[in-house]
């Protein structure tokens, strides 16, 4: 996930066409390769948002995402809100022990 990969690379390695491997992809998953690969990039932008303190633009390295602008612009509307308001609301939700989180009265 770290690299720009593309779906030409997957099919290389797979040995195949990008056609063959589009077709063979979907009806195996349901889904494209270029769709099952920004998924994936994804669900790992949430997970480096929930458990680092990372700027967007290193986890849009870290994640083949390229630039933090492009992270942005799937990542909003993949999950529905920006990088650093999911960041923000993943951890208003956690709480410590001894801790209350922000919205939760006694």
């Amino acid at each position: 996930m770290d690299r720009p990969l593309t779906v030409e690379d997957l099919a290389r390695r797979a040995n195949m066409s990008s056609r063959h491997l589009g077709r063979h992809f979907r009806s195996m998953t349901g889904t494209t390769p270029l769709q099952w690969l920004l998924t994936q990039r994804i669900r790992r932008a949430q997970e480096l948002l929930e458990t680092t303190d990372d700027s967007v633009d290193a986890i849009a390295e870290a994640t083949g995402m390229g630039t933090a602008a492009t992270l942005r612009r799937h990542f909003n509307r993949t999950v529905g809100v920006p990088p650093d308001a999911y960041r923000r609301t993943f951890r208003a939700r956690r709480t410590t022990p001894g801790q209350r989180s922000a919205g939760w009265k006694s």
